[in-house]
């Protein structure tokens, strides 16, 4: 199957990316507009996923309920969302209903309405967000280990705090929306059964009045990294590690990612077999790459009863350090197995190939063939991760633990 992309970037900076997937009667798009939590002033936390909120009640000459039975009648299931980098906006439809959605979020993007009246009800929902985090801990431990491990402000969440929340005003979100929803640096993409002219076209007449905004120079403080504890009262200890490593634009990327997958992918993983099915240590435990755009990292979690907390961090500290003594041709070849039927199954679906090519061009500057990934796949080899971790050793972790009483990290 021969796959058909395409890329132009129009005069104000928007970079639309496309994918031709003839085969199937859907489309998807995904839009990232440069306007991340990293880009909210300290004391204004949450700003970012204030202004995601009021963006979408109602635009243009619609309404909010407008706007919203408009994308239900065109067949639209769509989504919104604040990361570290971007305010993202994304949905999938039926193929031919895709010019009439791009044409609402043109709306949504350039001339929202951001009413007045409807502030609290937004500011409610996302506080909303915040006490939830508070009840789901191990949520709460993967963002503090974030926070810790990565320079300010490249660890933040979205969420913000109930104190910045509060004091966040309308004249704060017309800011926000007026500087950071630029067409500079944002990304469109779309996938699925479309036509490259036209699509081309539609999108140049719909965000052709797209004005540019301000650009943000951000500075960094150094991570505090170490050990930190939060003690809550629970019967359970949750456990994080993080430790550096090379981001997804990286040529060594995919070595790391497979070091990673042997590591924590499926049931035949090291950390499944020797923290889980042998020593009955915890009920989830987990290693995954994480990426921002210039840096990266290895992150881990385990979730335990308090009485066997400390064994578990000493178990799992020590899996993670073992992974750099080297794998073995038999489980890189297991990982290889099941990736590639992740790529089958990605190659399927349009809102998953938007998402992807959005953020490899994002990552890249450009859309990577699935051809090109699956030789990367295929010329993974115990020898060559092995040589990429024998080279790449960690000098430290950050650890971050929630529960009733702090652990000994000898770090």
């Amino acid at each position: 199957m021969t796959q058909k992309t395409y890329s132009h970037q129009f005069p104000s900076g928007l970079t639309l990316v496309a994918e031709e997937m003839d085969w199937l009667e859907s489309a998807a798009f995904a839009l990232l507009v440069p306007a991340g939590c990293a880009y909210e002033p300290a004391a204004k936390l949450g700003l970012g996923n204030l202004t995601c909120a009021m963006s979408q009640r109602g635009a243009g000459h619609r309404d909010s309920r407008r706007f919203l039975s408009d994308l239900e009648n065109l067949g639209a299931e769509t989504s919104a969302s604040v990361s570290i980098a971007h305010t993202s906006f994304g949905g999938s439809m039926p193929a031919e209903s895709l010019p009439q959605v791009l044409e609402l979020y043109g709306d949504l993007i350039q001339r929202p309405h951001l009413p007045d009246n409807q502030l609290e009800d937004a500011r409610l929902a996302v506080l909303q967000e915040v006490r939830a985090i508070e009840d789901d801990l191990a949520q709460k431990l993967m963002l503090t280990l974030r926070r810790r491990h990565y320079s300010e402000p490249w660890g933040r969440g979205p969420q913000g705090t109930e104190e910045t929340l509060g004091s966040l005003t309308m004249d704060d979100v017309r800011q926000h929306w007026k500087q950071r929803y630029s067409p500079r640096g944002a990304i469109l993409s779309v996938a699925g059964k479309i036509n490259w002219p036209p699509l081309k076209d539609q999108v140049a007449k719909v965000f052709g009045g797209w004005n540019a905004g301000q650009t943000a120079a951000l500075g960094e403080t150094a991570p505090p990294r170490k050990y930190h504890h939060e003690t809550v009262e629970s019967s359970q200890t949750h456990i994080g590690l993080a430790l550096d490593a090379v981001p997804y634009s990286h040529p060594d990327y995919f070595q790391i990612r497979g070091a990673v997958g042997v590591l924590s992918d499926g049931m035949s993983s090291r950390l499944f077999t020797e923290v889980r099915e042998k020593r009955g240590l915890v009920y989830t435990v987990y290693a995954m790459c994480h990426s921002l755009k210039d840096r990266g990292g290895i992150l881990a979690y385990a979730g335990t009863t308090a009485e066997r907390a400390q064994e578990t961090l000493d178990v799992l500290t020590a899996e993670i350090c073992k992974l750099f003594d080297g794998i073995t041709d038999d489980e890189i070849n297991r990982l290889k197995g099941r990736i590639k039927r992740a790529l089958i199954i990605q190659q399927e679906s349009s809102p998953s190939r938007s998402g992807s090519i959005a953020l490899d061009w994002y990552y890249l500057s450009r859309v990577r063939p699935l051809a090109e990934l699956r030789q990367i796949i295929d010329n993974l080899s115990a020898e060559s991760i092995n040589r990429y971790l024998a080279a790449n050793v960690p000098r430290e972790m950050t650890v971050c633990t929630v529960g009733p009483e702090p652990l000994e990290w000898k770090g």
